[in-house]
């Protein structure tokens, strides 16, 4: 191969590559950015406020301790836990899986809400 059709080689990938790289990028800033949106779920008098949400897939949800005690949002089938929340503390869990998701308090059993995911 001569000099000249090895450099013509080389720029060739570079750009092929740079350019399949912002691609890459850009679809992952798209993908980041879509349509997620971010939800709360205040825990306030011994309640969960909304007690029932419904979220898309890829949405966030905060839960925000608004009592003096402290609280858990915990799936019945464990499949998420925002652990013991003081007040004023929050946790926020993205959900990727449809389904229904129903959760309490580890501390306060009788608190109860459901969250679906569509």
């Amino acid at each position: 191969m001569s000099t000249t059709t090895r450099r013509q080689f080389l720029q060739t990938s570079l750009i092929g590559g740079a350019a399949a790289l912002a691609a890459t990028t850009v679809g992952r800033i798209a993908q980041a950015d879509g349509h997620a949106q971010a939800h709360t779920v205040t825990i306030k008098g011994f309640t969960f406020q909304p007690a029932q949400l419904t979220i898309n897939a890829g949405d966030t949800v905060t839960f925000v301790n608004g009592d003096g005690a402290p609280h858990t949002a915990t799936a019945t089938n464990r499949s998420f836990d925002t652990g013991r929340l003081g007040r004023g503390a929050s946790a926020t869990l993205q959900f990727g899986a449809a389904g229904r998701y129903d959760y309490f308090c580890e501390i306060h059993p009788r608190m109860k809400g459901v969250l679906t995911v569509v």
